[in-house]
């Protein structure tokens, strides 16, 4: 392939995608197209993201048409300077194959991998390399999709652990000790089961808190924290999304309960919401949610900030504007009050699950704390 034709792939995002269906192209075709540019939507099972350009030069062909599904990896459009020819664009759209099986059989042999903690299953993902170790950690009611735009980023320059914390995805449905203090020593126990002596701990929400815990229980084992909409920067909390997730029922219930997480409330479409119930649906789930949604109200006053600040472990902060279950001012406050160790970035028309509403901004900020 020359060097300056540079396809436009379906992206993999998460570790199960096959397949997107093409929503929108942002840019026509004879377009300027500068590194890290929104090119086309995309929407999948899970959620709609943007495809980046990964490199310079005129959208010289827009091959996908809107409203049709494609496998990953397939071509979707070209890049490329003007002085190609319009023949050699062609002989190289003709040319293209989307890569063979065996390298997909091979990623979904890595999909996902168990160990036993404390007793208890635990599901986690690992992907990438290398001696810098990051740890992605949920909130209350995910798992570690909630990742599924930022884990293959993140693992193109880092080993990347993704764990569903006890009672979530398909970890077991009982926790040892429900409270923020026993999630974080079963996730220290965790980087025990596999090995992991230290990490950058990267939490959102309720795993947010987690992963302050961590620093002040097991400070060896924290390189730096970084902390998305996280509980326990301050006592203000959504009591009513925590109470309605839990009560939920149907997906007429469930459906704006969920809304309240994001911005753009186009997000959260059928699947998304089928997805949750089933999960909330399956044995054990009830009681952990409740225990935790409990926990979790009982705790708004342990303010877990001044204990990071005298850490003085690397700390960056990360937030939705339109957040409406954890205020932006507990970002603002840690901003004022942090010193130099903390860095606080605030994106607009992103609400509680900035990294998914905001994924490549939120990768490029990330990588860039984590060096």
């Amino acid at each position: 392939m020359k060097q300056n034709l540079i396809p436009i792939l379906m992206p993999k995002w998460g570790l199960t995608m096959k397949e997107g269906q093409v929503t929108e192209w942002l840019v026509k075709e004879g377009s300027n197209i500068s590194m890290g540019d929104e090119i086309i939507e995309v929407e999948t099972d899970k959620i709609a993201g943007v495809v980046e350009a990964v490199d310079v030069g005129m959208l010289r062909r827009c091959i996908a048409e809107t409203g049709k599904t494609y496998p990953v990896k397939s071509l979707l459009g070209v890049l490329a300077d003007s002085s190609v020819l319009d023949s050699e664009i062609e002989t190289f759209i003709e040319a293209y194959e989307i890569p063979d099986s065996e390298e997909e059989a091979d990623e979904s042999a890595q999909k996902y991998l168990f160990t036993e903690v404390d007793g208890l299953r635990a599901r986690y993902a690992d992907r990438g390399s290398g001696d810098s170790i990051v740890l992605l950690l949920h909130g209350f009611g995910g798992d570690l999709d909630n990742w599924l735009f930022n884990l293959d980023a993140l693992a193109d320059n880092h080993r990347v652990l993704a764990l569903d914390l006890p009672g979530h995805g398909e970890s077991g449905k009982t926790i040892p000790e429900p409270s923020i203090s026993g999630l974080a020593k079963f996730v220290g126990k965790f980087l025990e089961a596999v090995g992991v002596p230290s990490a950058h701990i990267v939490g959102h929400s309720m795993g947010g808190a987690i992963a302050m815990q961590m620093v002040t229980e097991h400070p060896e084992s924290v390189d730096s924290l970084g902390l998305i909409c996280s509980s326990g920067l301050g006592p203000e909390i959504n009591c009513d999304y925590l109470q309605g997730f839990v009560d939920a029922q149907s997906r007429r219930e469930l459906k704006p309960v969920l809304q309240q997480l994001f911005t753009d409330e186009s997000l959260v479409n059928r699947q998304l919401v089928d997805d949750v119930l089933k999960y909330k649906r399956l044995d054990g789930v009830d009681d952990v949610l409740r225990t935790l949604s409990a926990m979790l109200l009982s705790d708004t006053h342990t303010i877990l900030s001044d204990k990071v600040i005298a850490s003085g472990k690397p700390t960056l902060v990360i937030w939705g504007e339109q957040d409406r279950i954890i205020p932006v001012a507990h970002a603002r406050n840690i901003s004022a009050s942090g010193g130099p160790s903390v860095e606080v970035e605030i994106f607009d028309s992103a609400g509680h699950m900035v990294q998914m509403e905001k994924a490549n901004d939120v990768n490029r900020r990330l990588l860039n704390f984590l060096g």
